[in-house]
């Protein structure tokens, strides 16, 4: 078995040989400790019977212990300056398929279909801070066939992910996240376990995507922006938020018609929502709306 790339002197050293500079506008921050990699490769639960998608995979730390558990790996990585070092890193991988390409304009069915005969796949990513967001919900509303969702982010996103109402950390992340999966925060990761150092903690996280949406709506679009009025102006009451940024065509007191009509307090907040009560407001606001 190839030596790890996972240890400070030999990520240093491939940095180094292959003059690579890290751009800041990709997020790149390498892991530099190999239990960690283990530790995802293990929370992911992935096995020889898996094809794996790996988004960003820099150097190959990951990939490279990805490629040990699972049967196939393709990583798709848009810097086209780490192809090359990909293909020095991982040559002794014979399971690994690099792709030069942006996550967010590849046809990911396409890969599902192709490389696992449309099979539902895990995808595995230490993410860029600042794409974390796009990238998942990109996944998950196109409905791809896939598993799990394991991926390496921020502290306060994954919190953010599994908040629940009432929480400061509960937003429209949140909502959306668990409208679709089940969130299990894994394991904090301290910057010591990168290169160079985030300034603050990441966290590995497993979504569980489910065969079906916890809560059923009588318009999944409608759902979501209302989410979104919900939480765009935080310190607003739901109506406020619903009368600032829904665009309905309908008046405050319309709107607080159809809030009490659900027996809530017409001062309620969103951020008191849970996915059964946007579930509700949801139905209720399309009737009012196509009534």
């Amino acid at each position: 078995m190839a030596e790890r790339i996972s240890t400070p002197s030999r990520t240093r050293e491939i940095i180094e040989a292959n003059g690579f500079a890290f751009k800041k506008n990709f997020g790149q921050n390498f892991l530099i400790d190999s239990n960690v990699l283990d530790n995802i490769a293990e929370c992911a639960e992935i096995t020889k019977e898996d094809c794996v998608l790996e988004v960003g995979p820099g150097i190959g730390s990951l990939t490279q212990v990805l490629a040990e558990y699972a049967g196939k790996v393709v990583a798709v990585e848009i810097d086209k300056t780490l192809i090359p070092i990909l293909s020095n890193t991982l040559a002794d991988c014979d399971n690994v398929e690099i792709l030069n390409q942006d996550i967010l304009k590849t046809d990911v069915q396409a890969i599902i279909d192709e490389k696992n005969n449309g099979k539902p796949i895990k995808v595995v990513a230490n993410l860029p801070y600042y794409i974390t967001t796009p990238i998942l919900m990109d996944l998950l509303e196109k409905g791809y066939p896939v598993d799990t969702i394991t991926v390496m982010v921020q502290k306060e996103v994954a919190e953010r992910m599994q908040a629940q109402p009432k929480n400061k950390e509960y937003g429209a992340l949140s909502v959306a996240v668990q409208y679709y999966c089940d969130a299990n925060l894994d394991m904090i990761v301290p910057p010591a376990c990168f290169m160079p150092r985030p300034k603050i903690d990441s966290a590995v996280i497993t979504l569980k995507v489910l065969p079906e949406r916890k809560v059923q709506t009588k318009d999944e679009k409608l759902f979501f922006h209302l989410v979104k009025c919900a939480f765009g102006q935080r310190r607003k009451t739901l109506l406020n938020g619903l009368f600032n940024l829904g665009e309905f065509g309908l008046s405050k007191d319309e709107l607080t018609a159809v809030i009490e009509s659900l027996g809530w307090d017409s001062r309620v907040r969103g951020e008191t929502l849970g996915l059964q009560e946007f579930a509700q407001l949801t139905d209720a606001m399309y009737d009012k709306l196509h009534g």
